[in-house]
């Protein structure tokens, strides 16, 4: 006799095929969760040597930013140091001016006058003193024009009183401008 198989074999093929189905399902989201664990792990990884790096960085920019500030105060030493050194360079400069300027006035003095009070403001004089006449003012004026030193004498006032002695002493004040040179600073 022929053998017929009465089971139900559709019914277990489908069966068969949808357990193939969900373990290949199964097996796909097992894979995808092994994927998304290793892509997090790589990222973690990543992250993290950024922020190694980024910790780096900024320990290196806070080291060249007190390195900054040191160099800041450096150059403002030297600038201190280098204005001291000019201040002591014109002083060393005009120190002989002093000793110039002392005997030029006494040089351009004529017979006659007597000084009484010298001022200065930078190279401005101001002289005040006693004259005979006002011929040795005029005197004196040419001598401080033509000396090496000095220069633009101006006449402030001139005042003709008469004493006991029967004299007409003048008081004058007079300005006068130490020349440039004689500084020990260079014309520019």
């Amino acid at each position: 006799m022929a053998r017929i198989n009465l089971l139900p074999w559709r019914a277990e093929l489908r069966k068969k095929q949808q357990q193939e189905f969900f373990a290949a399902i199964g097996a796909g989201v097992i894979l995808v969760c092994i994927a998304m664990v290793f892509v997090h792990m790589h990222m973690s990884g990543s992250i993290g040597y950024q922020n190694q790096r980024n910790k780096f960085l900024d320990q290196e920019i806070s080291a060249l930013n007190k390195q900054i500030a040191e160099i800041k105060d450096l150059e403002a030493k030297k600038n201190r140091l280098v204005a001291k050194m000019e201040v002591i360079q014109q002083l060393q400069g005009s120190r002989p001016g002093s000793v110039h300027l002392f005997d030029e006035l006494a040089k351009t003095v004529p017979d006659g006058i007597k000084l009484d009070e010298i001022t200065q403001d930078g190279r401005n004089l101001a002289i005040k003193g006693v004259a005979q006449s006002n011929a040795r003012v005029s005197a004196y004026m040419r001598n401080l024009d033509l000396s090496p030193w000095l220069e633009k004498s101006v006449l402030s006032v001139i005042e003709t009183k008469s004493d006991n002695s029967g004299e007409r002493p003048s008081k004058f004040e007079l300005k006068v401008q130490q020349r440039a040179n004689s500084t020990g600073v260079a014309k520019e």
